[in-house]
């Protein structure tokens, strides 16, 4: 049966090849359905491979829940800063803890010429981080913004794919209705860093992944 001429307008969306179709994708294997958050790699085998995008969700945000600083939570975004500063990008950090030791950071294989650090007054901080996950003149931002709520999550996330930017939150608290991308919990275990992944949108699997300390 032809559909009315009022129709035809919707027959020819129903055609198109830009249309998404659950009955088309339902068997998709993970990365295709996060195709739009491509894989930036970590440098941790196992943790690429407990991931959608085999690697950092880019132009996303991921946050990262320890109980403690210096569990390792900066280990392991340190071979992402060594790709993106031979690259000759850079990086954004606000408000660290602790002012970033930079011989260790240059023993990483890290161009500390590249590491940028502001530390905005307490009432500015996540205005700034929301401020530069916009702009894309930095590769990556990593941030340290104190308290935070999901409605603050999810404008960093809506900011870090305004600015086509990989953001990094670390924090203590576990938030609920968190609308980032990634979410992991990172804590020290013997000689070895115990990840677990929280949350990675498109997938369903919860995994744990030990990684030793001298992979860091």
């Amino acid at each position: 049966m032809s559909l009315p001429n009022s129709d035809n307008r919707l027959a020819a969306l129903l055609r198109s090849t830009s249309l998404w179709r659950a009955s088309e994708h339902h068997l998709a294997a993970p990365q295709q359905a996060n195709s739009h958050y491509p894989g930036a790699p970590t440098g941790f085998a196992a943790l690429d491979a407990s991931l959608p995008w085999r690697g950092w969700p880019a132009n996303a945000l991921t946050e990262i829940i320890t109980p403690l600083w210096g569990a390792g939570e900066l280990q392991l975004v340190l071979p992402l800063l060594r790709d993106i500063s031979t690259q000759g990008r850079s990086a954004l950090w606000v408000s660290p803890p602790c002012i970033p030791y930079a011989p260790a950071l240059a023993s990483a294989g890290v161009d500390i010429a590249r590491m940028i650090i502001v530390t905005p007054q307490s009432h500015e901080v996540l205005w700034g981080i929301e401020k530069a996950l916009q702009n894309n003149a930095c590769a990556v931002v990593l941030a340290w913004p104190g308290t935070l709520s999901g409605k603050h999550i999810r404008r960093l996330q809506l900011a870090c794919v305004t600015g086509q930017t990989l953001g990094f939150v670390f924090h203590h608290r576990y938030i609920r209705h968190s609308n980032a991308v990634l979410r992991l919990r990172a804590e020290a275990d013997d000689n070895a860093l115990s990840l677990s992944i929280l949350k990675a949108r498109g997938s369903h699997r919860h995994d744990r992944v030990r990684l030793p300390r001298e992979t860091l």
